[in-house]
């Protein structure tokens, strides 16, 4: 029984992640219907982009419109990562960069970008491909600040718990590309923007911190997110410099809806967290459960997270098997020093709700990328004797939680959901299993 929910259960996780990449959300797209008149209307196609999907979706993109230039970057590594049932763009070239902490190498990528939007004129196309990581792997820091400052800026609000809303809130004003400025740069010129969502909501504005859309945040809402955040005395003079310059009107603003130079830009949302749980559900009804998605847009602690989806998995006991999905993506507020992700902290946080239950349940969650944290697993699962069997290889369940070390917990009990790098990203999947009966 144990061994086969935890198969079902990565079964229904890699079902929705297969539902998200880039072939399948490419495939009948009608171009025509986004821009009438192509490729008629338009004299050279150049492509960007930037994220986790990138690649990927550069590939599947070739197929639909010839470009005759092009750039995009991925985490570092990821270029011999490519699932087999993706395509590698053969006209693209793909870059890598720092993620999920900004590198030079993904400041050149982000110069390349705006010398392709630069080069533009009113008869061209400039075609952006976005994802998740997109904010990292453009950092392209404005005025006289340096990639320094924006990293450890990034990593101050990453580690405070702030939720990516406001994290993209103060990146979009370090920045020359993000908050619509690359549409801006592009203009006059057309912009097809075909974005994959990583945030809660599907914020246009948010993902990728916007390159292609209208900013509504100002420079005073970046230094309020520092305020609330505890970190205005903490984050580079040069950065508290420029964003008050910028709120006193010093520094020119992003451009804001109403802008004449978004005229010609059309921005699609090709992929989000709902096609994935709908994919998720479909999977579950397949293997004979009767599935629920509860939640998709799940936020908070992660710890808080786990242990309230753990409850609602133990108070779905029924007479037949039943699937509980959630979607979204949590946070974790770092305090310790250990290793993990917000989807092994939700997993182990669970694991202690479950700990001793005379149940037949199981909790996995994972990311979409296949990436939880700076490690090299998605998530984890947890079940009723995840904590046993913890404490029987001298490991304390609660001591992992308060360091923040869930990756060696799970690791040690052989419960790390490994999957590599997806190509795609759209936040976080959870999957409860539970069935009549008990483990053996």
């Amino acid at each position: 029984m144990r061994t086969r929910l935890v198969q079902h259960a990565r079964q229904i996780y890699e079902a929705a992640v297969r539902a998200v990449q880039a072939d399948r959300l490419f495939d009948g797209l009608d171009l025509e219907a986004l821009l009438p008149g192509l490729p008629e209307a338009v004299r050279a196609v150049s492509v960007v982009g930037a994220g986790k999907g990138a690649m990927a979706m550069a590939g599947a993109m070739e197929p639909l419109l010839q470009a005759q230039e092009g750039a995009v970057v991925v985490p570092r590594g990821y270029r011999v990562t490519l699932p087999r049932s993706q395509r590698a763009p053969r006209r693209c070239a793909v870059l890598e960069g720092g993620h999920p902490l900004p590198d030079a190498a993904g400041h050149a990528a982000a110069r390349r970008a705006l010398a392709l939007a630069d080069a533009l004129g009113p008869d061209d196309l400039l075609v952006v491909l976005l994802s998740g990581g997109g904010s990292s792997l453009w950092p392209a820091p404005a005025g006289a600040l340096t990639l320094d400052d924006v990293h450890r800026t990034h990593r101050l609000l990453i580690e405070s718990g702030a939720d990516i809303h406001r994290i993209n809130t103060v990146r979009k004003h370090l920045s020359e590309i993000k908050g619509g400025r690359l549409a801006a740069r592009a203009a006059p010129a057309r912009v097809l923007a075909l974005v994959v969502s990583d945030v809660v909501g599907d914020d246009l504005t948010s993902i990728a911190s916007g390159p292609t859309v209208p900013d509504p945040t100002t420079f005073a809402d970046a230094l309020a997110v520092l305020g609330a955040a505890g970190l205005t005395d903490a984050v580079p003079p040069a950065v508290l410099d420029h964003l008050q310059r910028g709120a006193s009107g010093e520094v020119e603003e992003t451009p804001k809806p109403g802008d004449a130079r978004f005229g010609r830009i059309r921005t699609q949302l090709l992929g989000t967290n709902r096609t994935a749980l709908a994919a998720a559900r479909h999977a579950a009804r397949a293997l004979g459960y009767s599935a629920q998605i509860l939640d998709r847009s799940l936020t908070g602690e992660a710890r808080d997270a786990g242990a309230r989806l753990a409850h609602a998995a133990l108070n779905a006991r029924a007479s037949a098997p039943i699937c509980l999905l959630w979607g979204g993506e949590t946070t974790v507020t770092v305090t310790g020093a250990g290793r993990g992700g917000r989807n092994q902290e939700l997993a182990l946080a669970a694991a202690q709700i479950l700990d001793g239950v005379d149940a037949s349940v199981v909790l996995l969650s994972g990311g979409t990328d296949g990436i939880d944290g700076p490690t090299d697993a998605a998530g984890a699962w947890a079940m009723p004797e995840t904590c046993a069997e913890a404490r029987a290889l001298g490991l304390r369940p609660e001591i992992h939680l308060e360091e923040n070390n869930a990756y060696p917990f799970f690791d040690a009990l052989g419960a790390l959901l490994r999957t590599g790098p997806t190509h795609t990203n759209v936040m976080d999947v959870q999957v409860a299993l539970v069935t009549p009966g008990h483990l053996d």
